[in-house]
């Protein structure tokens, strides 16, 4: 079995998720007592988020990268960033350290192809709906990428960031979340990536018509893949 390295604390309830379900999954498949052998870092969420809303990414580039460094020197085989708005700096990330990083991107997109999807529509931050990091990696697989109107982007932000991570998961906003999934559905959409851990949380395929794609468990079943490979 292979070591996962997480860069985690972005935010702490999404790291808590991954810890859980590649344990779980180690679990499920293989059974006993096993476990999965993991090595974790978690940065302070509020200085990283700080830096964001500065767009002082080469700052987040650093402490990430040092993050994933310290990951690595503890015998981390491959590299996880329990996170989805932080990919912004994923290249300079991988650019600092020597084993291979497992892109959310990656991952996401390649369970759309083989379920067959085309166009998609993204959930995730305002900053990682309103900027193109995230959207064109996933587009380099040959899938459309939706996001909800802009008129959107601010409710979903506070939903993720003021309940969320905290914790909270509320009817009224699952509510809200799912009407902004049909109206992606009416835009063509013919799935929705949660593109957010803690939107796991809030939403299950059984709230949407439209498959649902959620990050944090499809890049865990391929984290795990790798490290029982």
């Amino acid at each position: 079995m292979q070591t996962i390295g997480l860069v985690g604390g972005m935010s702490w309830e999404s790291s808590a998720a991954y810890y859980e379900a590649l344990n779980r999954g180690v679990e499920k498949r293989l059974g006993g007592l096993h476990s999965a052998r993991t090595v974790m870092t978690s940065v302070e969420f509020a200085e990283v988020t700080a830096m964001q809303q500065a767009e002082d990414w080469d700052g987040v580039a650093a402490l990430l990268g040092e993050a994933a460094r310290s990951v690595e020197r503890a015998g981390a085989d491959f590299l996880m960033l329990c996170t989805t708005t932080f990919h912004r700096v994923a290249d300079q990330v991988q650019d600092a350290v020597d084993i291979p990083l497992l892109h959310l991107g990656d991952v996401v997109a390649e369970a759309c192809r083989t379920e067959g999807v085309e166009s998609v529509a993204l959930l995730g931050t305002k900053f990682a709906m309103s900027r193109s990091f995230f959207t064109d990696r996933i587009a380099s697989h040959g899938l459309e990428v939706l996001v909800p109107d802009p008129a959107h982007h601010d409710e979903l932000n506070r939903i993720i960031y003021d309940e969320l991570v905290h914790g909270k998961v509320l009817d009224d906003s699952r509510r809200a979340v799912v009407a902004m999934i049909s109206e992606l559905w009416d835009a063509g959409a013919g799935g929705v990536i949660l593109g957010c851990s803690e939107l796991e949380l809030l939403v299950r395929q059984a709230d949407s018509e439209l498959p649902v794609f959620p990050c944090t468990s499809l890049h865990v079943a391929a984290a795990l893949d790798r490290a029982l490979g």
